[in-house]
């Protein structure tokens, strides 16, 4: 069949290439058009029932990750020139396009008592601005006698002061929002430089657009060094320009339909889609090193270049088709996992891993045949001294020191085990970024004064129409209130409570002791001032902001509370504990209590993405072992082949275990990354042996020796440029893409030493079984077909080799 596919794609190259750049034309023109992703709930699967109350909520109380925190330190807020500075502050965030209002001191609004309404008026403290300094320290005197704003907009236990800024959510699900959350940054750090002034800035859109914006800059950044890193070590490897501009042109080819990809199935760039493009550089050029050292090794034995690259697809084909297929299996495998995000990364790597065993199956063949045949210069790295000593050590380890081999390996799997007994799953929602970075650091000011900006809901559903009104719903409210607020991770958590208390301070006088839910006594005074319109009869900021916290038939009320990010351990803990007492106080026959919005969404998230890609790594498991049985129809060569790639998987485990790093999404996905790479080390090894074990007279030492020989050099290089590929993404900014890099580089290189020594080794000591089989034909079957075509058959005219 390989005979045959060589004769086809030699016969009409031509006609292959021009269909092949033709397609690559119509693939760039959707390519441009890749947009990227500011979404968090992709993890999730839309029929979940976390997911369906998470819109649920929305539906009724709109976005609860639309805002933008600016927060500033200073002793002198209240001094009147800086006073002024930070009322302009707040009117230019007012006037960026798309903030929809801000909540800060300058607009904090009061009520007051009026008898001869009998209503409660709402006014803007500090409006019209102060003009002298004891105006204002009066007006400060009176808001700190405002317990609804402690902890909301100020700190009490330092001078910090937080401008909370609504965003439209519909900006945010756009690219627009890249504008918005630039503007909103240059205005507060203009203030922040004008007054010598650290200003911190936070919030999910911030997190959020910068983590997207930075996976753009990754992408294009590992693109760039990608394509050098692989051009200088094949320019190292092949001393030819033309080799290594047709393996960049193959994987440049290959990029190009990834992105295009994509966006044909209707995908955005997210943090895993953003490393396919590099994946695409990092694993098809394998494919070119392995058919180009094949013809340079054909063409080196006879001389013939036409013989030679027929030999190249007849030999290498099947080679690279289960490399790319294992590889594939190993990413497609993320499909079938719940998560919509691991399901967009699964089909796009998937399908784009077998597309560049396409492209370099037709290209490479077709570009060679209209080149002239390799120099000596070219072959000279088949005689390479450093690495023919490699290959001695090798054989040397194999065939003199294979109990020493076993032993290493033991006591190595040995010391991994206890480390993977280490391991434990966390993750955070800045977990990726760094440390030192600023959007890291600004986001520990807020949870150290203002206990977090993460939003937590929850939804108390009373089950009657104005319910949420009634004087004991407001009283079970304010009670669970105080049980969160007792959470050293948690704020001081907002409700309809908290306006009705503010109502009741108003209503006798602004005395901050009257801050409570009113009793039976109470209401029937309070209740005609609860009315509050605005100078201009419309409702006031302070009633809509009330009224925000209950839907429109009043039945539905929210608790929303700003909290750290604690992480996926913590927050179930967190809510285990608070669970029990919420539900002690709204009786769940008469309530239906909720925990939702987007740290719940996020711990969800987390939780799918390392349960699919746990599941996903046992079933590419599963279809790479029938891969492994279909090619070489054994199960003593199933076991041999197996072995050498479980044993990286378990050492890179331990090394995660004992370098105490937390297994997360990013994390999980070295093992089923470096599984479907890895295993195709041993399908190079194995098919090489199983073709030339038959030219050997079925010797298996002499077929082991030559194929270490063989294989090995193009194994070490192949390695290395996987090595390499794989660590450029160490350099990411983001952790968990760092740690990805790394780990797999390390599996990879693991690998690879396995598959050089354990693999060997394991075919010499069932030599006999093996002799015995491939004797009976059960082990040997021929992978290619001996037979030359005729020349003319397939166009190629042979006058210069």
């Amino acid at each position: 069949m390989w005979q045959r596919l060589a004769g086809f794609v030699l016969k009409y190259r031509l006609w292959l290439l021009a269909l092949l750049f033709a397609s690559t034309g119509i693939m760039a023109y959707y390519a441009s058009k890749v947009e990227l992703s500011y979404e968090f709930t992709g993890a999730i699967p839309r029929d979940n029932l976390k997911f369906l109350e998470y819109q649920d909520f929305k539906s009724k109380f709109g976005e609860d990750g639309n805002m933008m925190v600016v927060g500033i330190e200073t002793d002198s807020l209240f001094k009147l020139e800086f006073f002024k500075e930070y009322v302009k502050l707040n009117e230019d965030m007012r006037k960026i396009p798309a903030v929809e209002n801000t909540l800060s001191i300058p607009v904090a609004i009061n009520l007051v008592k009026d008898d001869s309404t009998r209503k409660l008026k709402a006014v803007t403290l500090f409006q019209p601005v102060p003009q002298d300094q004891a105006t204002l320290d009066s007006l400060a005197t009176v808001f700190n006698s405002l317990p609804f704003y402690k902890g909301l907009l100020y700190s009490s236990n330092s001078h910090s002061y937080l401008m909370a800024v609504h965003i439209n959510k519909g900006i945010l699900n756009s690219i627009k929002r890249i504008e918005v959350v630039e503007a909103i940054t240059k205005t507060a750090e203009a203030f922040g430089k004008k007054h010598n002034l650290d200003v911190k800035l936070s919030g999910l859109p911030m997190i959020r657009t910068i983590m997207a914006t930075k996976v753009a800059d990754e992408l294009k950044m590992f693109l760039k060094i990608s394509f050098v890193l692989t051009a200088l070590i094949l320019l190292l490897f092949f001393r030819s320009v033309s080799a290594v501009l047709m393996s960049m042109v193959v994987v440049a080819i290959g990029v190009i339909w990834s992105v295009a990809t994509i966006v044909l199935c209707g995908y955005k760039i997210t943090l895993l889609t953003g490393l396919i493009p590099p994946l695409i550089v990092v694993i098809g050029i394998p494919n070119c090193v392995y058919f180009l050292n094949k013809y340079h090794t054909e063409y080196a034995l006879h001389g013939n270049k036409s013989k030679a690259l027929v030999r190249m697809v007849q030999k290498m084909g099947i080679v690279t088709l289960f490399t790319n297929l294992t590889a594939a299996i190993g990413f497609g495998v993320f499909y079938f996992t719940n998560s919509a995000i691991l399901k967009q990364f699964g089909v796009v790597a998937g399908v784009n891993i077998m597309l560049i065993f396409l492209i370099s199956f037709i290209f490479l063949p077709s570009v060679l045949s209209y080149l002239p045949p390799p120099k000596t210069k070219h072959t000279s790295y088949l005689e390479n001294k450093m690495f023919c000593s490699v290959l001695d050590l090798l054989n040397t380890l194999v065939f003199k020191y294979r109990p020493m081999v076993y032993l290493v390996t033991v006591l190595m799997v040995g010391a991994a085990i206890l480390g993977m007994m280490r391991l434990r799953p966390v993750g955070f929602i800045v977990d990726d970024i760094p440390k030192s970075d600023k959007l890291y650091t600004d986001l520990k000011f807020f949870e150290k004064n203002f206990k977090g900006v993460m939003p937590l809901e929850i939804v108390v559903d009373t089950k009657k129409k104005n319910g949420v009104v009634n004087l004991q719903t407001l009283t079970k409210l304010d009670e669970v209130s105080k049980i969160i607020a007792e959470q050293p991770v948690c704020a001081r958590p907002l409700s309809v409570a908290e306006g009705i208390k503010f109502a009741k301070q108003a209503y006798y006088g602004g005395d901050s002791l009257n801050y409570a839910v009113p009793n039976q006594f109470d209401i029937g005074f309070l209740a005609p001032y609860l009315r509050m319109k605005g100078a201009s009869g419309e409702a006031s900021t302070f009633t809509k902001l009330v009224s925000s916290f209950m839907d429109s038939t009043r039945q539905v009320a929210r608790i929303s509370v700003n909290m750290a990010d604690v992480g996926s351990v913590e927050l179930p803990r967190l809510i285990d504990s608070l669970r029990p007492q919420v539900n002690a106080i709204f009786d769940t026959a008469q309530y239906k209590v909720t925990f939702t919005g987007t740290s719940i969404i996020f711990l969800e998230g987390s939780r799918f993405i390392i349960n699919g890609l746990m599941e996903s790594i046992l079933l590419a498991f599963v279809l790479i072992i029938f891969c492994m049985l279909y090619l070489f129809r054994s199960w003593r060569m199933l076991l041999i082949s197996l072995i050498p790639n479980i044993i990286p998987l378990v050492v890179t485990a331990g090394v995660m275990g004992w370098m105490n790093i937390a297994i997360k999404p990013s994390t999980v996905l070295v093992f089923s990354i470096a599984l479907g790479i890895a295993i195709d080390v041993t399908i190079r090894f194995l098919v090489n042996f199983k073709q030339e074990l038959p030219q050997n007279n079925l010797d298996i030492s002499a077929t082991v020796r030559q194929t270490i020989n063989e294989t090995g050099l193009s194994i070490i290089y192949t390695s290395l440029i996987l090595f390499a590929g794989f660590m450029i993404f160490a350099f990411s900014e983001f952790q968990g893409t760092k740690a990805l890099g790394w780990l797999t580089s390390l599996t990879l290189v693991m690998a690879m030493i396995t598959n050089l020594t354990i693999l060997p080794a394991m075919l010499l000591w069932m030599e006999k079984a093996l002799q015995k089989k491939a004797k009976k034909k059960e082990l040997w079957n021929p992978l290619d077909e001996e037979a030359d075509l005729e020349m003319d058959q397939i166009g190629l005219d042979d006058k210069n080799d």
